[in-house]
């Protein structure tokens, strides 16, 4: 055999292993198909931490009520001392505490409220009240409605656990003042008058006493 014809062939088998290795490396492909990018588990792993997963979402128990971001913190952690706690519930149960304490008030009734009252707030209802009574004043007062309930402020306590949370009332009230003999002093029993409160409520959550107590008072 010459030799052009050997170099033929040894040219022939060099192509075709080339070929080979070829197919093997860049697999097979028909017409325009965009070729298969595959990544390693490192590089998969490295750019899954790029990413912030965020759980959840806003609390809208809290968002719904305040924006304020210090007392959305507080109420937050109210909920992490104890996680039955509502704010929706609160301001339920505030409305209710509003009406009651304040007519116990104007009646001059202390006592079925003295478990909801602070000893400080407590003694201050008493003084006016006793106050009344020595000058032979009555007042007769009837709640009409709720115009305004706003959840103004929240704090938290992180040594004691301590809750307080801040209450703008606007109430709608009749309200008279009577003498001795019965006559009114002051007020008509038909006129309605906006009687504007700010009221703060304190409570240790997660205790075993439900009750929120009136801790402060302004007008």
């Amino acid at each position: 055999m010459s030799s052009p014809i050997i170099q033929l062939i040894v040219l022939a088998a060099i192509a075709i292993f080339l070929i080979l290795r070829l197919r093997d490396v860049l697999g097979t492909r028909e017409g325009y198909e965009k070729p298969a990018v595959t990544r390693s588990e490192n590089d998969k792993a490295g750019h899954r931490g790029n990413f912030e997963v965020i759980e959840g979402g806003p609390d809208t128990d809290i968002t719904d009520h305040i924006e304020d971001p210090d007392s959305v913190e507080a109420l937050s952690k109210m909920k992490g001392a104890e996680p039955g706690f509502s704010v929706s519930d609160f301001m339920s149960g505030a409305r209710g505490a509003y009406e009651m304490i304040l007519m116990a008030f104007e009646a001059g009734d202390l006592a079925k409220i003295k478990p909801f009252l602070s000893d400080e707030v407590y003694e201050s209802f008493a003084t006016v009240v006793e106050q009344r009574e020595k000058e032979g004043y009555k007042i007769d007062a009837n709640f009409v409605g709720l115009r305004e309930l706003k959840l103004v402020e929240a704090v938290f306590d992180d040594d004691t656990g301590e809750g307080e949370i801040t209450m703008r009332f606007i109430g709608e009230i009749t309200s008279v003042v009577r003498d001795k003999s019965g006559e009114i002093v002051e007020g008509n029993p038909n006129e309605v008058k906006r009687q504007k409160d700010v009221w703060t409520f304190a409570r240790v959550m997660g205790s075993d006493n439900p009750n929120w107590l009136l801790v402060a008072t302004d007008g």
